[in-house]
């Protein structure tokens, strides 16, 4: 049973006396809860040293060589194969953060899928959830397991360190018309910036130009009327795949210039191993009945499991399936078409009014923060955010 604390005041003071008002917008205050989820330490702890064991078993479970049939298996589009093995194999291509998806249970935490690429939720794990504690007066010293603002700049300085023949510029793309994808890469920016990134701007994504031709090889943004500037590091919060399928030009435009490193892109094309649903099944045959997994694959499993899209996005297309094979719930969405995992069913926690709590465990470097979503039904992305703080 999840037990709550109640959250009184306005979070808003509180962010801006700490210099993050940026972080604020109007959407990020309306769908973070005025609760906050009470977590054991030994609770917090077993999240964040899961995080830490499903890392490392992922790496582990990638073989070497990449053969081309692991590609195929986890769905990645045959015009990234290329960028993933060459960014897997050359250490300068660097992960820099991703979120993990668990569920509490009482055999301990259990992955239910890994956000690598493109994981959201920065502004409210790293900044709100910690105002909301200051603004009741909760926030003593280790009330919250939250480094994550600290894990990305460290993040980021190494990345800087392993790119050191590349200037020190970065820019930040999102998809157009997203407000919230924007805050997202303001985190990041702040991150990179006490990293040693001085030079960076964020725009969206159709706003960035790339060409491969001549001098005017590489990335390239207009950060002021008719100015144009280059960069050599690149953040996307756009996914690989998304890009591989509606931009194939692009994409090969971008493939290209990371061969010959023109730019160097986080998170690398890499992470979209990490991202397919179907490593999953990969680690369940790798590491059966783990206790940190729940059984997978990729055909039907019988039983009461779950079946979703491998590159589906904010739980669109994810069905509970009943034991009689028919599916009780399923989340509308635009990602039928794709391969499916099929997933052991697993309950997820409940509070006394009967709503659902899934936990986010960021990983960026080691796992530094968690965060809770929660939802009468299925979770999914756009359900509400609840701080936490530990007891």
């Amino acid at each position: 049973m999840i037990n709550l604390l109640p959250l009184s005041g306005d979070v808003s003071p509180a962010v801006r006396t700490l210099g993050w008002d940026w972080a604020i917008e109007e959407a990020c205050q309306n769908y973070v809860a005025r609760e906050a989820v009470q977590l054991r330490e030994n609770e917090a702890e077993a999240l964040l040293q899961a995080a830490d064991s499903l890392y490392d078993m992922m790496v582990e479970a990638v073989p070497d060589p990449i053969p081309d049939e692991f590609l195929q298996r986890l769905a990645i589009p045959s015009n990234l194969w290329e960028a993933v093995r060459h960014s897997w194999n050359d250490e300068r291509h660097w992960h820099l953060y991703g979120r993990f998806d668990l569920i509490m249970t009482p055999e301990g935490p259990k992955l239910l899928e890994f956000n690598a690429d493109t994981a959201t939720s920065l502004p409210e794990t790293s900044v709100v959830q910690w105002a909301s504690l200051v603004a009741t007066g909760q926030s003593d010293e280790g009330s919250q397991a939250n480094g994550l603002f600290e894990c990305l700049e460290d993040q980021f300085r190494h990345w800087r360190t392993l790119n050191i023949d590349r200037q020190a510029t970065l820019l930040l793309v999102y998809l157009p018309g997203s407000p919230e994808d924007e805050a997202n890469c303001a985190v990041l920016a702040e991150a990179a910036h006490a990293a040693g990134f001085a030079d960076f701007h964020i725009c969206p994504v159709d706003d960035m130009k790339v060409s491969i031709a001549g001098e005017d090889r590489g990335i390239w943004a207009e950060t002021a009327p008719n100015q144009w500037q280059k960069f050599d590091f690149l953040f996307k919060l756009v996914p690989w795949e998304i890009l591989a399928e509606e931009e194939p030009e692009l994409t090969a435009d971008l493939v290209h210039l990371q061969l010959t490193r023109d730019v160097v892109t986080a998170n690398p094309a890499y992470s979209l191993m990490f991202q397919s649903k179907a490593l999953m099944a990969h680690l369940w045959e790798v590491f059966p009945h783990h206790p940190l997994l729940l059984e997978a694959s990729l055909t039907n499993l019988p039983g009461h499991h779950v079946r979703k899209p491998l590159f589906g996005r904010e739980g669109q297309n994810v069905a509970e399936i009943q034991p009689n094979g028919r599916a009780s719930t399923e989340v509308p969405g635009d990602y039928a078409h794709q391969p499916q995992l099929y997933q052991r069913w697993a309950e997820l926690p409940t509070d006394a009014q009967g709503r659902k709590y899934q936990a986010g465990v960021f990983w960026a470097g080691e796992a530094c923060a968690i965060g809770f979503r929660r939802e009468a039904g299925l979770i999914t992305n756009l359900s509400e955010f609840v701080p936490h703080v530990l007891v």
